[in-house]
């Protein structure tokens, strides 16, 4: 009865060893808070591109992570890159921009 227990103890604990790993692993999530203020900062992001008619907005695709602004897409000129990059870090909440913005 007393090696019953221990191995049942021994089970138990180690499941419970698993599951706090396992929850320590995991990859780091947005809050719901952090969630809506980043789509909120995309969405005046996309805006301003949209603003600007020498821009293509719908090539140039806008993501926000955690204040983060990702650009991607085709652009015609390094000029276009530039204002594109302007125009987000122009924005209240943007940390910071990131360009995976390409030429044509």
């Amino acid at each position: 009865m007393q090696q019953l227990m221990r191995s049942i103890s021994a089970v138990f604990v180690a499941v419970i060893l698993v599951a706090t790993m396992g929850c320590a692993a995991s990859v780091p999530q947005e809050s719901t808070g952090e969630y809506i203020d980043d789509a909120v900062i995309t969405s005046k992001v996309k805006a301003s591109i949209l603003n600007q008619p020498p821009l293509k907005s719908l090539e140039i695709h806008v993501q926000t992570f955690k204040g983060t602004v990702y650009l991607s897409g085709f652009v015609s000129s390094q000029a276009s890159i530039d204002k594109a990059i302007e125009l987000a870090r122009g924005v209240p909440g943007v940390k910071s921009v990131k360009n995976d913005m390409l030429l044509k």
